[in-house]
């Protein structure tokens, strides 16, 4: 059976300066600006990195202003597939990070949304 582990965090912000700003000073996180995609990305000593997506646009359909965990498969199309057959409903199909890899986006029976990443 494949490894699913965690591979990704992503914490929606309002306003990327002071969002990110707040979690670097409560957590002491290292966060590094990646201003061409309007994203920082953050690494937690001991735990899976993410980011902070600002919110709106294509954000918010994948977010819905909650926490966005990243779970890595080799298969996303598979994957999503297969929520679907128990019950699930895919919010966004594998698309292309480019130079980076591919992500979907799922939700469950409950309605949580889940993400899914393949490396490039």
């Amino acid at each position: 059976m494949a490894s699913h582990p965690i591979v990704h965090v992503e914490i929606p912000v309002r306003d990327l300066e002071s969002g990110t700003q707040f979690y670097q000073e409560l957590f002491g996180w290292n966060i590094q600006q990646v201003p061409e995609f309007n994203y920082a990305m953050f690494q937690a000593e001991g735990g899976p990195g993410g980011g902070f997506p600002t919110l709106g646009g294509q954000s918010d359909a994948m977010h819905g202003g909650s926490p966005l965990v990243y779970v890595g498969t080799d298969d996303i199309d598979a994957s999503l597939v297969k929520a679907e057959s128990l019950g699930g409903s895919t919010i966004v199909p594998k698309t292309e990070i480019p130079g980076i890899g591919w992500f979907g986006v799922f939700t469950d029976p409950a309605g949580n949304r889940i993400a899914l990443f393949t490396g490039a």
